[in-house]
């Protein structure tokens, strides 16, 4: 029965504000939305078995896993779940994460950054929302099906999908009071 309760599919600010507050429970939280086992946890980071455990039990009082036996868990929140729009994870991600994602060279295997800009109607615009939403399950779900294969067949890789109607800092100044969003 507990199988079948839907996922979360958004943290409450509670849940946000303890894993932004906790740099190994984060980690811990990370690890867990990769599915990562305890012993595949303790064997890449700097961390005993008793913290991760420490850690697992934090999780789930949060709900955001629900511990089993012999230290397994189960996720409660969906793959493609969303942190709040303005919420501490947002924030955290925005004051440490972003350059430093975003100061890779995205020439490595696998690995792409696109710019594209453009006017499109809103229709279009929510139309082209939901395939972006779409490719993030698929990529969860791709994610799931090579839980499979041996570690050495895989790597690590971070999907950021982002969409929003948005004028550059640096054009800001020379827009003209009242016109419209030209970009």
């Amino acid at each position: 029965m507990a199988d079948a309760q839907p996922l979360v599919q958004e943290l409450t600010l509670e849940q946000e504000r303890a894993l932004v507050h906790d740099r190994r429970l984060l980690l811990l939280a990370t690890c867990c939305l990769s599915l990562w086992t305890l012993e595949q946890i303790v064997g890449f980071y700097r961390l005993t078995e008793a913290e991760v455990v420490q850690g697992l039990v934090q999780l789930d009082r949060l709900g955001i896993i629900e511990l089993r036996p012999l230290n397994r868990y189960r996720l409660r929140l969906a793959k493609t779940f969303r942190w709040r729009p303005n919420g501490p994870a947002m924030q955290y991600f925005r004051d440490e994460v972003l350059m430093d994602y975003f100061s890779g060279h995205f020439d490595g295997d696998a690995e792409t950054l696109t710019l594209v800009h453009g006017q499109i109607g809103r229709g279009q615009a929510q139309l082209l929302n939901e395939r972006l939403l779409k490719l993030a399950e698929d990529f969860a779900q791709q994610h799931l099906a090579d839980q499979r294969l041996p570690a050495e067949q895989k790597r690590a890789f971070t999907l950021v999908l982002a969409m929003r109607s948005w004028l550059f800092a640096a054009f800001r100044d020379l827009k003209r009071d009242g016109s419209g969003s030209a970009f």
